[in-house]
């Protein structure tokens, strides 16, 4: 059971039997009332979005996850699909229980997917990824008053906000939970 404090953001929890992981937590203290956490949960089955308050001595179960390596190959229409580092088991995930991260995977990374009782749930991705720069329109002279950028079309789809000296060709690194630009590779 993991008490008000250990309940953070990347947290898997289990709710009715089903696994939510904390997508937000805000703690507040109130000068003489208890401490309450206010959660964003995502159930990683359904990929529905609740709120929930937990307050004082409130416990969650936190649920049986297990993490695996694991290498993405490629994606389709409706799926993506992995195989498992260690016993070499092919095994497909809906794009939807992705949660857009598929946007930042490129085939032949390494990841890690969640399996909840046994079942492939959902994936962590490296905080930091490279990829390659397919489309970034040219940078507009004088413009650089400030901290200035353009959108820019990566390998696998994905658009961001990248600074005006990214160039089409270029390898970025991207960090994976805030989706922006960090330096070049």
């Amino acid at each position: 059971m993991l008490s008000l404090t250990e309940i953070k953001v990347g947290s898997v929890i289990t709710i009715n039997g089903e696994p939510y992981v904390v997508v937000k937590s805000e703690h507040h203290k109130v000068a003489r009332g208890g401490a309450t956490l206010k959660t964003k949960l995502k159930n990683l089955i359904t990929g529905n979005m609740m709120e929930r308050t937990y307050q004082g001595n409130d416990r969650a179960e936190e649920a049986d996850v297990q993490k695996r390596k694991a290498n993405y190959l490629y994606k389709d229409e409706t799926f993506a699909h992995f195989m498992d580092t260690e016993t070499y088991e092919q095994y497909s995930l809906p794009v939807e229980n992705l949660g857009g991260k598929e946007r930042f995977m490129k085939d032949g990374i390494d990841v890690i997917v969640l399996h909840f009782e046994g079942k492939p749930m959902t994936v962590e991705l490296p905080i930091k990824v490279e990829l390659k720069v397919t489309s970034a329109p040219p940078g507009v002279r004088g413009n650089s008053a400030g901290n200035v950028t353009k959108t820019a079309e990566l390998e696998t789809g994905a658009v961001i906000s990248v600074p005006m000296f990214v160039e089409t060709g270029d390898v970025i690194r991207i960090n994976t939970d805030t989706e922006q630009y960090v330096e070049r590779a």
